[in-house]
């Protein structure tokens, strides 16, 4: 880590008290992680467990902590490469007693997810069909200081929220009815920053990161559901192999005749796509940070969450059955007046696209951090954040038209055919980090970082779009600096979580009550995963 600069004057303060109070502050509550909060947004970072508030390096203060651009004398530039590795999983299982409206034998019972590669959301491009084995980001800095004046000036560019993953290389992966394809993508290109010197010991700083928003996702989706089960055996019963005469005189229940319409809660209803950008949100960031002495330090920032506004487009394609269904309807005696009761359709065509609406909230979040050096070449650092993503209660996508297909689900509580609601229903978290580096001689350094991240995802609402329980975070990494000033940085991490979710566990997954078919694509199963996080970063940091 870069040192400070300048000596220190003596304090008074109780410096005991202080970290003493600091630790107290950081062990409250049960320790609770965050949903994707900086994960890979720097090498140096990750190998302290991102646990740098109190002692934020270099250029990476911008994000971690504003007030810490005052320890960069001159003019710095910092280089950076990420890679990323992003492994979900997942197996269903039938239980004993599995009956969804009269069905017995879900296809997806005994199967598992395949293979997955990553995707990246590029501006202005979109999402790249193109499979990678992992994805990559670069970022960039700059810092400005005048010798001798208090003042900071800096930007960057780096990643702060990234999961990219493709489930496409196997057409029949069980995965592909809750998130075929999916990105979520916050990317800062330009991060406008100052901090100030109070005096020796303190600093404040304060930036705009102003950022691209994207979200994509492609999805096929089934909505196993009782009351889909219970009109395909009435159908079945009805009609026989073929039709019965007295349909035309009846609802309308045997659809065109020759088995096309029959419902069943387990065959694929349809697909979505969604794409859409923010391309430019803003928030800040508001750090402080107090270095007593050089063996210890307190830091905090406070980082503020936006409403972003995306826009982009979308395409449903719906399945033959589900037109044919509602036509033999409209075609009867009396199905239009049952149909029209429900606010079914007339028709329902294969392809429906357009433009569409989605405010996406992004966590405002809080991070307190204390630094120690016990002995000269040994450094520990304990971070405590918190993050606000009971946000993210439900999204809502708003269509320019009516969905037809939508207009399916109005008897399931999606009253509006030109909105669709996703509930999410997620939790505000405190979770803490841990870093240790050793200064083996005066140019390298090895660290070591340690995070027990309890998600924001809960188990009650965990589902494949978003597959993250808890998981453990274990970072390696080297620093060393040359004569010339020149460092590199350089850190490899490893997170890991399981899951398991009973039949009825997550009501954004397997839930068979009768209103929440949108949406529980695997109702009744046993759903049992996990997720699997390798990545890796260098930054070149020199003075220019």
């Amino acid at each position: 880590m870069l040192p400070p600069s300048s000596a220190r004057a003596p304090r008074r303060f109780p410096l005991a008290a202080g970290a003493a109070a600091v630790l107290a502050l950081i062990a409250q509550g049960t320790a609770q992680a965050s949903f994707t909060e900086n994960i890979g947004t720097s090498p140096e970072a990750m190998s302290m467990g991102n646990a740098v508030t109190a002692d934020p390096s270099g250029l990476d203060s911008i994000h971690f902590n504003p007030a810490g651009l005052t320890r960069l004398k001159g003019n710095w530039k910092a280089d950076t490469f990420f890679g990323a590795s992003i492994k979900p999983y997942a197996s269903f299982t039938q239980p004993p007693g599995f009956d969804i409206g009269g069905w017995k034998d879900d296809p997806l019972a005994g199967t598992s997810t395949g293979p997955v590669r990553q995707s990246i959301f590029l501006p202005v491009i979109g999402v790249p069909k193109a499979r990678l084995p992992f994805a990559a980001a670069a970022g960039l800095g700059f810092s400005w200081n005048k010798p001798g004046s208090p003042w900071t000036f800096a930007t960057a560019s780096y990643v702060v929220q990234g999961v990219g993953i493709d489930r496409t290389l196997d057409a029949n992966d069980p995965a592909r009815f809750d998130g075929r394809r999916v990105n979520i993508q916050r990317l800062v290109y330009l991060s406008p920053t100052v901090a100030y010197k109070w005096s020796d010991s303190l600093s404040f700083g304060v930036g705009i990161p102003i950022a691209h928003q994207g979200f994509m996702l492609d999805t096929d989706m089934r909505m196993p559901n009782k009351l889909l089960g219970i009109i395909g055996k009435l159908q079945d019963a009805w009609c026989g192999d073929s039709s019965n005469p007295l349909d035309a005189f009846a609802f309308g229940l045997c659809g065109d005749g020759q088995g096309g319409g029959r419902l069943r809660p387990f065959n694929k209803i349809g697909a979505m796509n969604f794409e859409m950008t923010a391309p430019a949100d803003p928030t800040i960031n508001l750090g402080m940070l107090w270095e007593p002495s050089d063996r210890l330090s307190f830091g905090a920032v406070y980082q503020s969450g936006s409403n972003s506004v995306l826009t982009g487009k979308y395409q449903f394609n719906a399945e033959p059955m589900l037109d044919k269904f509602v036509r033999g309807m409209y075609s009867s005696l009396l199905g239009p007046i049952v149909a029209s009761m429900f606010g079914f359709p007339s028709s329902i065509p294969p392809v429906q696209s357009g433009n569409v609406t989605l405010v996406l909230p992004y966590a405002e979040h809080i991070q307190l951090g204390l630094k120690v050096k016990p002995i000269s070449r040994v450094q520990l650092n304990l971070d405590a954040n918190w993050s606000n993503w009971k946000r993210w209660d439900k999204l809502t996508f708003q269509f320019d038209q009516p969905i037809n297909l939508l207009m399916m689900a109005r008897i399931f509580g999606q009253a509006d055919p030109s909105k669709l609601v996703i509930p999410r229903g997620y939790r505000n978290t405190i979770n803490y980090g841990m870093g240790l580096q050793v200064n083996v001689t005066d140019s390298l350094a090895v660290r070591l970082g340690y995070e027990p991240r309890k998600s924001s995802v809960g188990p009650d609402k965990i589902d494949l779009i978003s597959p993250l329980p808890d998981i453990t975070v274990k970072s390696i990494g080297v620093g060393y600096v040359a004569k010339d000033g020149m460092r590199i940085d350089a850190a490899a991490s490893y997170a890991s979580g399981k899951f398991n979710v009973p039949p009825d566990g997550s009501c954004n997954l397997n839930c068979t009550n009768f209103f929440n078919a949108v949406y529980n694509p695997y109702a009744g199963l046993d759903v049992s995963g996990g997720i699997r996080i390798r990545y890796f970063g260098v930054t070149i940091t020199k003075p220019f």
